[in-house]
């Protein structure tokens, strides 16, 4: 898997915990944690936002009137 092994991990861990500090990875990982589970909700959860046209209050009434006065 991308030619990474035990050792180069090693010296990975080791640099992001030079850079951020051992009392930020919590704080980290929490984020990209979030982030994941947020991105997986969106790619496999149905669509929030309903874009179909309602009919309005006005237009129903509207078209009550014009039956009523047809009859």
């Amino acid at each position: 898997m991308f030619g990474l092994g035990m050792p180069e991990l090693i010296v990975i861990l080791i640099i992001v915990v030079v850079l951020f500090g051992a009392s930020r990875l919590p704080e980290i990982g929490k984020g990209i944690g979030l982030a994941i589970k947020n991105f997986k909700k969106s790619t496999s959860g149905a669509d929030e936002i309903d874009v179909t046209p309602k009919k309005k209050a006005d237009d129903a009434g509207k078209a009550g009137e014009e039956k009523d006065k047809g009859e």
